[in-house]
């Protein structure tokens, strides 16, 4: 009896503890880090190069890459990290040069 009433206390103070740090804003620092980290470590994109700013919540990336697929997983990387309200993908497309 005492097992479980202990075992039923732990696990309501565990959750009341989930809660109150789901409710906690992410700032936008924490975003930038994270939008950042993502980019940069992602194969498939390489977006060390890429420029990131957060203004509450919002993430507006720039720069270039070579395909549209990357400029796309881009876009979906920063959209994942919490906190991310909105993205707004500027990443442009690197003219090819024609073979010269």
């Amino acid at each position: 009896m005492t097992f479980r009433l202990l075992a039923a206390f732990l696990a309501l103070a565990l959750l009341s503890t989930v809660c109150l740090a789901a409710d906690k804003p992410i700032n936008d620092n924490a975003i930038y880090d994270n939008v950042r980290i993502r980019l940069a470590s992602d194969a498939e994109v390489k977006g060390g190069a890429l420029g990131v700013d957060v203004k509450q919540g919002v993430v507006t990336l720039t720069g270039q890459v070579d395909t549209d697929r990357q400029r796309s997983k881009a876009g979906k990387l920063a959209k994942k990290v919490k906190g991310v309200k909105q993205v707004v993908n500027n990443i442009s497309l690197k003219e090819k040069n024609g073979g010269k």
